[in-house]
This record gives structure tokens, C-alpha cells and sequence, in this order.
């Protein structure tokens, strides 16, 4: 078997595009999408007539709608290839916003019903932000299943434990670059791969404390920048990948072990935490890591909203 066809055997594979047109070679169960991938994808020749016909379909609406008529388009043809779940996101420049966005992931999910998708198929990616995660508790309570994003530490996956999130998605690449960056000459890529990936302990650290305390919110590590990272969190419940890497677990047949076992996570010395509004964000802000890249997550996917207003004005 292939490291893909043998990562299967412990872990949900995710297919992180939003190029509909590629994910069956791969086979995964789910997709995921997010504002840069969406606006990557209708900036190819095979997409801009989708986008055209959206924006035509839809002139006499506002922006805002058009953006998520444009988002559930891609995301039912995504459901029209993969067998599970796809993850749409709500607008990164609500991140601080609880009530708008659940304003607006309700409307994701009213034009998803509109097409024919069930709920349950559906999760709303939101920003792992105090706001965002009150939100999320909120949508789930409302039977409206969320995926919160942009998740860098285990202050941000406590939380959303506490809200009985659907699912989350830690960052193991962008953990991985800054601290890369802050080491500069320092760094050793050879004792820093594999399990010692700052990344990967991170999505380790945050596996262990839902499996011992019995968190039924599932882990998904995302944001991968080589395949060692991803054989390294063998086990996770989901992993979501990028096709480039997809391609690359396909192309190689070296052996893939698990390494996240629930049943070991069971044992661990580990002491429960609780966070209240002020205790999050006082936790968050004692990792600059994880305040840093947060914040950089968000102004990044608000430039790309905006980029994809600007197509659409422009048609």
C-alpha cells in the first residue's frame, strides 16, 4: 500500500481545495475550503465560468451574499464528489463579531438546504477567536455543526471543547514556520521533524487532552507543509491535505505507523482546565505563538475576501 491507502487505515483523510475537479483521484471522505483557496480556485480558466455565472445569477444581491452563494456553489460541487462533510467559512472579518456571525453562518446553511444538502453534511468554519468559539456554541446548540479554524494552541482547543464543537482544525504548518523564523540560524530541520515538529507536539498535546478527559469534539490537523508532519500525526482523527501532498503520500510506499492512540491519551497525567472570558484571553496572550499567527490567520483571509469582492465587482 501506499502511505495514502495506509494513513486511511487510522485517520480520516481530508482534501484541503477548493478544485473540486481534482479530489476523486484521492479519495477522501471530506473537504475542507477557505477564502484563499476559493479565491485560488475561480482565478483558474476551468472556474471563472462558475464565478461568472454566480455573480449574473445573483446582481441584484449585495456582496456579502453573492460571496456565500459563490462559496455554497463550490461547496455542492465538492458534496457532489466527496461522501462526507465539506467545511465553508464565514467571513474572516466577523472573527470578533459573535452575533453577525451567526447571522451569517445560519444563512450557509439556509442556502445549502435550498440545494438539496443536508445539515449534517455541512460544518461552518469560524475563527478560533473568544467570539468566534461563542458563536460556534450558539450554531451547535441551533443542531448547525461547526468547524473552528485557525486554531494554534491548546488555550484555543480548551475552549472549544467547552462549547462542544463539532470539530477543529490545529495548524501544525504555520506553528511550524514561526517558530522556524524565531530560531533563524538555529533551527535544525533534521531534529525538528517528525514527532519534535513544534506542529505536530501541538496537535499531539491537544489529541491527548480530549481523549483523556473524553472531549467528544473531533481533532483535524491541517495546515501541512511536507508529509513527514502528516505521517508524524498518524491516528488524528482527521488529517486535511492540500493535493500537492495528497500526491505525494500516493507516490510513496515507505511505512506510516500510528502514532495518536486514544487508548494511550487514556493514561496520561493531565489536570482538567476550565477558561471564562478573561482567563482565555489572558491564557492566549502568554503565547505569542498562538496570539501571533491568529491574528495573522484572520488579516490574511480578510484580504482575500476582499481580492474576491473585487472579481466579483469586476464582472
Amino acid at each position: 500500500m501506499n502511505q495514502l491507502e495506509q494513513l486511511k487505515q487510522y485517520t480520516t483523510v481530508v482534501a484541503d481545495t477548493g478544485n473540486f475537479q481534482q479530489l476523486a483521484q484521492f479519495r477522501p471522505r471530506d473537504a475542507t475550503t477557505n477564502p484563499s483557496l476559493i479565491l485560488k480556485a475561480v482565478q483558474q480558466p476551468t472556474y471563472q465560468p462558475l464565478l461568472a455565472e454566480t455573480v449574473q445569477r445573483f446582481s441584484q444581491a449585495d456582496l456579502a451574499e453573492v460571496i456565500d452563494r459563490l462559496l455554497v456553489r463550490f461547496g455542492c460541487e465538492i458534496l457532489s464528489v466527496v461522501p462526507g462533510r465539506v467545511s465553508t467559512e464565514v467571513d474572516a472579518r466577523l472573527s470578533f463579531d459573535t452575533a453577525d456571525t451567526v447571522v451569517r453562518a445560519e444563512r450557509l446553511i439556509e442556502l445549502y438546504q435550498a440545494a438539496g444538502v443536508h445539515i449534517d453534511r455541512v460544518l461552518i468554519k469560524i475563527a478560533a477567536t473568544w467570539e468566534g468559539i461563542e458563536a460556534a456554541r450558539q450554531l451547535e446548540l441551533r443542531g448547525i455543526h461547526t468547524n473552528l479554524t485557525l486554531l494554534f494552541s491548546k488555550v484555543q482547543a480548551i475552549a472549544c471543547g467547552q462549547a462542544k464543537v463539532q470539530l477543529i482544525s490545529p495548524f501544525v504548518g504555520r506553528i511550524y514556520d514561526w517558530y522556524k523564523k524565531q530560531a533563524g540560524a538555529q533551527w535544525d530541520e533534521a531534529a525538528m521533524a517528525g514527532a519534535n515538529d513544534p506542529g505536530v507536539r501541538s496537535v499531539r498535546a491537544i489529541y491527548d487532552y480530549y481523549k483523556h478527559f473524553g472531549i467528544a469534539t473531533e481533532v483535524m490537523g491541517a495546515s501541512f507543509r511536507n508529509t513527514g508532519q502528516i505521517v508524524a500525526l498518524a491516528g488524528c482523527d482527521l488529517l486535511t491535505i492540500a493535493p500537492e501532498l495528497l500526491e505525494q503520500l500516493s507516490q510513496s510506499t515507505a511505512p506510516v505507523a500510528r502514532a495518536l492512540d486514544a487508548q494511550q491519551a487514556g493514561h496520561a497525567e493531565l489536570q482538567p482546565v476550565h477558561y471564562d472570558e478573561a482567563g482565555f484571553r489572558y491564557a492566549l496572550n502568554e503565547d505569542a505563538m498562538a496570539t501571533e499567527k491568529l491574528a495573522e490567520g484572520i488579516r490574511a483571509f480578510a484580504v482575500d475576501t476582499s481580492k474576491l469582492e473585487q472579481l466579483i465587482r469586476a464582472h
